[in-house]
């Protein structure tokens, strides 16, 4: 059995080299991933609103969008979640669909619920697939004892508006998140005695700021083979323009809501 490749050593070996040769060739041209792309698609839909209950949620909101979502085309499984505060609705599509044109159908989809109730956010979508999990985590803590007394929110709201854009921009990178911090509010100190002033309430104010404070759909307009759907932005984009806000016009006067209140960004109180 051995005496045939012992005469034809030379041959043998000429095939070995060759098998060897054509092996490193494959191997190099074989693509290579951290983590390969073999999952289901999913575009999550995030919609908040502060302090409804789990039922205004499912009743106001995710009925609402997933009567419009489930027209959404290659959608093959739809999960809704109602939470205190924020409706979250995952849609899944399978392998091989074009994310960001199904993005674009999403949006679509949701642009035709008109009617959201007043303080509910603009919902929010995000793309996934399990090679978008994930895979590295940074962690960014003062040295022990803080010798330089850094205040820790404002490292986070640097993180937030500086290094994290510029992440992002990186090629390859989907998404960077963050947690921990405090998060950022808008605080209102309302001076009574002004209020009081120019006769208007609390009440007035809140209602002022609700009215203004949100984007409205204004349905669609159809133009040959093209359909456009029409959406006012009116939420507010910065402080300073929530302060020229108008609660109240009398005597040829507009009184706005920094005549009355102190507006200012800071941070949610840690407890």
């Amino acid at each position: 059995m051995l005496e045939a490749p012992i005469k034809n050593g030379k041959l043998l070996t000429v095939i070995v080299l060759i098998i060897v040769v054509l092996g490193l060739a494959a191997a190099q041209r074989i693509p290579v991933q951290m983590i390969p792309d073999l999952d289901v698609r999913t575009i999550s839909v995030i919609t908040g609103w502060p302090g409804a209950t789990p039922q205004d949620i499912e009743k106001e909101i995710l009925i609402e969008q997933e009567r419009y979502l489930r027209s959404v085309p290659n959608l093959a499984r739809m999960e809704s979640l109602a939470d205190t505060g924020q409706a979250s609705i995952q849609l899944e599509f399978p392998f091989g669909v074009d994310v960001n044109e199904t993005l674009i159908e999403v949006s679509n989809a949701l642009s035709q619920v008109s009617n959201y109730p007043e303080n509910v956010d603009q919902p929010r979508l995000y793309s996934s697939s399990f090679s978008e999990n994930a895979f590295m985590y940074f962690a960014v803590t003062p040295l022990p004892g803080n010798p330089l007394a850094l205040d820790m929110d404002m490292v986070t709201d640097f993180i937030d508006d500086d290094v994290r854009p510029r992440m992002e921009r990186v090629p390859g990178v989907s998404e960077v998140q963050m947690r921990g911090g405090a998060s950022r509010q808008i605080q209102i100190h309302v001076d009574p005695a002004k209020l009081a002033q120019r006769g208007l309430s609390l009440t007035d104010v809140r209602d002022a700021i609700r009215e203004r404070n949100r984007d409205t759909s204004a349905g669609d307009l159809d133009d040959g083979k093209r359909r456009y759907f029409i959406r006012t932005m009116g939420r507010f984009k910065d402080v300073d323009s929530l302060k020229e806000l108008i609660l109240a016009h009398q005597n040829n006067t507009d009184i706005k809501l920094k005549d009355v209140a102190d507006v200012s960004l800071d941070h949610y109180e840690v407890r």
